[in-house]
């Protein structure tokens, strides 16, 4: 019997850790196989909502914002290279030099919900990051990531060339702020249980077992 689960995976598209987490998840969801039926939605948060167009530099940035050393950022990525390929995410650490603005990204990901091809685009967007070393505040490289998950083109185009949708990631956002969500990746399962950060497939597997067999 096929238990439907509802997964809220709470993101931003410039976290490391959220694409090593989604695909973790997915992992999970792949060696369950047919006994959950998930559906996934993502839901925007912003790690830097005040980031300006040009962006910052990312070693730059993260001392700032961590008071890190370059050598422990060195070992961070290490580390996150590794987590990475252990789940089959490839991060290009030498290409990402740059933290930038994810609004747009947002819109676009809220608006691709309705074309049920929002998953597409969300690994669009994270391979366009952190594997391309792309600008995900560029029109450009979010139409090259709609295009490559199937969307229209001219429809994506329409929205980012608009203001569509802004209020409603806003709103989006606000809403899981209030309920406690302040770091991602933020899974949360059925709308009741709560998945923090990066981790392993396994221990996604043994939750969601857990969570269908209860349901």
């Amino acid at each position: 019997m096929t238990t439907p689960v509802r997964i809220d995976f709470v993101s931003d598209v410039s976290c490391p850790w959220c694409a090593i987490g989604l695909r973790s998840l997915e992992t999970a969801l792949e060696r369950i196989g047919p006994d959950i039926a998930a559906e996934i939605h993502f839901q925007p948060f912003e790690l830097n909502p005040n980031m300006g167009r040009e962006g910052q530099d990312i070693t730059e940035h993260i001392t700032e914002k961590y008071g890190s050393t370059p050598e422990q950022q060195e070992q961070s990525r290490a580390m996150i290279r590794q987590r990475g390929a252990d789940v089959g995410f490839t991060f290009a650490m030498d290409k990402r030099s740059r933290i930038y603005n994810t609004f747009d990204a947002h819109r676009l990901l809220h608006w691709a919900e309705g074309t049920g091809r929002q998953k597409e685009l969300k690994h669009a967007l994270l391979e366009a990051y952190f594997t391309n070393g792309e600008d995900p505040s560029s029109h450009d490289t979010l139409l090259r990531a709609a295009e490559k998950a199937g969307l229209d083109l001219r429809a994506a185009q329409d929205v980012l060339e608009s203001d569509r949708y802004a209020e409603e990631v806003r709103e989006i956002e606000g809403f899981w702020q209030q309920h406690g969500i302040h770091s991602v990746p933020a899974v949360i399962i059925n709308q009741r249980h709560l998945i923090s950060g990066g981790q392993p497939p396994e221990l996604f597997e043994q939750a969601l077992r857990q969570i269908a067999a209860g349901a």
